[in-house]
């Protein structure tokens, strides 16, 4: 396994820009080493980009990222990053089934309305 990868070949690897990678430093959420201005990415550094894009993938913020990284790191380690990880996930599905019932309750009234329009057209129409 590698020792260090450079800030290129992650933004490469995983497809985002050096100021995403920089944005993630800044928010603490990965730690390179430093040569001068050179940024050395270590494994673990990589695993954990790896982790960030899945969980923005997943619509989790930056804070509920940090929030599930930070419980790995101290107690209780793993078995409380992944009961947190279970109950954020439970929640990001409510919001989204919550999401998905209003985008098709507005669709059923944007029908509602179009019917209307079609309707209200067709006695124009005949009226004349």
């Amino acid at each position: 396994m590698r020792k260090y990868y450079t800030i290129t070949e992650l933004t490469r690897e995983f497809g985002v820009s050096t100021r995403t990678l920089r944005f993630y430093e800044d928010e603490g959420l990965i730690q390179p080493d430093r040569r001068g201005r050179t940024r050395l990415f270590r494994a673990s550094d990589r695993h954990l980009i790896k982790e960030i894009l899945r969980g923005r993938r997943l619509g989790f913020t930056i804070a509920e990222i940090r929030e599930i990284i930070d419980i790995y790191k101290g107690p209780p380690g793993e078995l409380g990053q992944l009961e947190l990880m279970m109950k954020r996930v439970k929640e990001k599905r409510e919001q989204l089934n919550q999401k998905r019932q209003d985008i098709e309750d507005t669709l059923a009234e944007l029908d509602n309305v179009d019917e209307a329009c079609l309707a209200r057209l067709a006695e124009l129409r005949v009226g004349t």
